[in-house]
C-alpha cells in the first residue's frame, strides 16, 4: 500500500513519539532535534524527565520554550519511576493511533517515521514494525553502520519471516535503541511494558512475537548512541548478573506463550542465560549443567520443528 507522505496532514495517522528522559543532560537536545528533523508532519512528542539528578530536565524545558509552536508537545518533569513506568505513562499520555518509543540518549533519523508508518499501513495483520539503526559514539561518530548486524552479530534475513522473527527474538536479542513503531491498539492486547522491570523491551517483543504482530524493515531508522552509562553494555559483573537474572525470569515467564518448537527453544534459552551467570559468579558445576540443559533443548526444539514443504513452508 502507497503512502504518500506529501498528502494533506489531516489525512496522516498521528504518530506519537514517546520520549523517557534520565541523566542525559548532554545528549538530550540531539534526540528532541531529530523529532522536528524527521520529515513526517502528523506527530505529537510527549517527553517525561523521570527524576534526572543533572541538567537534563532544564535541557528540555529549554528547547520546549523555543520549540513549542513547531509541533505539538507535552513535558512532564516527576520524581523516579523507572522505565517501564515511564513508558506506560507515556502512552497513557500520548494521542496518536502509532507511537514511537524513543530514548533521551538516541536520535531519530530522517525519514524512518515514514518507512515505518507505511509498512504498517500495508500490513493491518501486524501491531508494531522494527528498523535498524546506526551506531554512534559519545560525540555522534559513527561506529557502525548497522546495529543489528555489525553489534549484535545478527542475521538479518530471520527478520523477513514470522517464523524467523520468534528465532530471533528468542535466540539473538539483536534490537538495539529506538527502533520500533507499533500501534496502540497492539499494546493493549500486551499489557503495555511490564512495570518493574529495567530492561524492559525483550519481555515486550517477546509477547509481540509469540502473537506473530511483529514485522521488520530493512532501514536504519535511528542512531543508537554507545556510551559510558548504557544499561546493556554495562561491565559492572554484579550489574550484568542482575540482569541477566531479570532476563532469566522473563524468558521462563513468558515460554507458555509460545507453541513448539519455539516454547522449547526459550526454555532452552533460559539455562543458556544462567550458564552465563553461572559463568561470571565462576561456579562451574552450575555452568557445566546450564550448558548440557541448553543443548539437549536445543535439539529436542530442532526435533519439534516442523519439516518443510516443498515449496518450502513449515508442515
Amino acid at each position: 500500500m502507497a503512502f504518500d507522505v506529501s498528502k494533506n496532514e489531516a489525512a496522516m495517522p498521528l504518530v506519537s513519539v514517546l520520549i523517557p528522559a534520565f541523566n542525559h543532560e548532554r545528549f538530550v537536545q540531539r534526540c528532541l532535534d531529530s523529532v522536528l528533523e524527521d520529515p513526517y508532519p502528523a506527530k505529537e512528542l510527549i517527553i517525561i524527565d523521570d527524576g534526572s539528578t543533572d541538567k537534563t530536565a532544564d535541557r528540555i524545558a529549554d528547547w520546549v520554550a523555543t520549540h513549542c509552536m513547531d509541533l505539538p508537545i507535552e513535558y512532564v518533569r516527576r520524581e523516579n519511576r523507572g522505565i517501564a513506568a515511564t513508558l506506560n505513562e507515556l502512552v497513557a499520555r500520548s494521542s496518536g493511533d502509532f507511537l514511537r518509543p524513543g530514548a533521551s540518549d538516541d536520535y531519530l533519523l530522517p525519514g524512518g517515521l515514514g518507512a515505518q508508518v507505511r509498512y504498517l499501513l500495508a500490513h493491518p495483520g501486524k501491531g508494531a514494525v522494527i528498523g535498524d539503526s546506526v551506531v554512534v559514539d559519545q560525540d555522534g561518530k559513527k561506529i557502525h553502520d548497522s546495529g543489528m548486524r555489525d553489534l549484535h552479530g545478527a542475521n538479518k534475513s530471520l527478520y523477513r519471516s514470522d517464523e524467523g522473527i520468534r528465532r530471533a527474538i528468542i535466540s539473538q536479542w539483536a534490537i538495539g535503541g529506538p527502533v520500533a513503531l507499533m500501534r496502540r491498539s497492539a499494546l493493549d492486547t500486551v499489557d503495555r511494558w511490564s512495570e518493574g522491570l529495567r530492561i524492559e523491551d525483550w519481555d515486550l517483543f517477546l509477547r509481540l512475537a509469540a502473537r506473530d504482530a511483529l514485522g521488520f524493515i530493512d532501514v536504519s531508522v535511528c542512531a543508537y548512541r554507545i556510551h559510558g552509562n548504557n544499561l546493556s553494555t554495562t561491565r559492572h559483573t554484579g550489574t550484568r548478573i542482575s540482569n541477566l537474572a531479570e532476563s532469566r525470569q522473563v524468558a521462563m515467564r513468558r515460554a507458555n506463550l509460545f507453541a513448539e518448537p519455539y516454547r522449547t527453544l526459550l526454555r532452552a534459552q533460559s539455562h543458556y542465560i544462567a550458564a552465563k551467570i553461572s559463568f561470571l559468579d565462576r561456579r562451574l558445576w552450575p555452568l557445566l549443567h546450564h550448558m548440557l540443559a541448553y543443548l539437549s533443548l536445543v535439539m529436542v526444539s530442532k526435533a519439534r520443528t516442523p519439516a518443510a514443504t516443498p515449496d518450502g513452508e513449515r508442515a
